[in-house]
């Protein structure tokens, strides 16, 4: 079976990114009606050596929308983190979702074969795009979409695989 690179990694970004976007809602939700403050969640860790919430939004963006911007340039690094509320982490997925919808199928599928680096201090990697965006990209996007998902359910948010996995591409 054949398919696209822009298959493989934009319409799975965007599947998940619209799941995110609601496990962030009900998160929202399931917050306000029981008093649990937004801004513990986003200094919320699993567990003491992870990252907090808000990095793991942070990199769901930065894994989708930032890895096909980071092809086009030739090089991706870690996230730029700053100071992010849970409503700016809320707009940046969909600022991320807006974002994809601008990479054309042509303008993804171009990327194959391109030579680009993942560079962070002095380590640099070398890839080609779909070898970055398969083996780097998605793999990261998918541990840090679980991991948001994982401490929303931690906070008592009410979710389910269906939730996580948001609208497949089915048959219809």
């Amino acid at each position: 079976m054949a398919f696209t690179l822009y298959e493989a990694t934009v319409g799975t970004y965007t599947q998940i990114l619209n799941s995110i976007s609601g496990v962030l809602a009900k998160g929202r939700e399931h917050c306000e009606a029981n008093g649990i403050n937004l801004e513990d969640v986003v200094a919320t860790k699993l567990i003491d050596d992870m990252l907090p919430f808000q990095f793991q939004v942070v990199s769901v963006a930065h894994h989708s929308l930032g890895a096909l911007q980071g092809v086009e340039a030739g090089e991706f690094g870690p996230p730029n983190m700053g100071e992010q509320d849970y409503g700016a982490l809320q707009q940046l997925v969909t600022d991320s979702q807006a974002g994809l919808a601008a990479f054309s199928a042509e303008q993804v599928n171009g990327f194959e074969g391109k030579d680009m680096a993942f560079k962070m201090g002095s380590m640099t990697i070398p890839f080609k795009a779909q070898d970055f965006l398969l083996t780097f990209s998605l793999p990261n996007f998918y541990f840090h979409a679980t991991t948001t998902y994982d401490i929303l359910r931690m906070k008592g948010t009410k979710l389910g695989k269906s939730d996580f996995l948001g609208r497949m591409r089915v048959n219809a």
